[in-house]
């Protein structure tokens, strides 16, 4: 008995409009359940004249991976490229979709000349911190938070 398996690859796109980032909304409600579809949009509005962009990853035409970014200057890095907000479809994981998105921002972020990649990861969040330590991410120093508004809290 012969078996056929069907390879097939899995697509980036890098997302730029609004329009196209509310098109991918189930997945951002996987990490903010709570977020509703206007205040998401009004965030992208301020957002995206800051540089901010979003990376996904399709399956069969299907958002399965999806993350943020944006580039800046800080005194202590010089020019870096911020990771936000990511998120692999929890039915799509350990797939090889988070390392082909930060294989995506590392190459990026060697095209832009920039000095480093940052990100913040919950502290309770042990995965992801064993992810990001295994594609060579290190803490640095802590994210210190104040909360102002509670309300305002996604």
């Amino acid at each position: 008995m012969t078996s056929f398996f069907y390879f097939y690859t899995m697509e980036t796109k890098v997302l730029n409009t609004i329009d196209e980032m509310l098109s991918h909304w189930e997945i951002i409600q996987q990490l903010y359940p709570e977020i509703t579809l206007e205040k998401y949009q009004s965030f992208l509005k301020e957002m995206i004249p800051h540089n901010y962009q979003q990376l996904a990853v399709f399956e069969h035409n299907i958002c399965i991976g999806l993350t943020g970014f944006w580039t800046g200057i800080k005194l202590w890095s010089g020019k870096y490229i911020e990771i936000d907000n990511f998120i692999v479809h929890e039915n799509h994981r350990r797939k090889g979709i988070g390392k082909i998105m930060t294989d995506y921002i590392a190459n990026l972020a060697e095209q832009l000349n920039c000095n480093v990649i940052v990100l913040d990861a919950y502290t309770g969040n042990f995965k992801a911190h064993r992810f990001y330590y295994n594609q060579g991410y290190a803490p640095r120093g802590f994210h210190f938070v104040k909360t102002l508004n509670k309300e305002g809290l996604t």
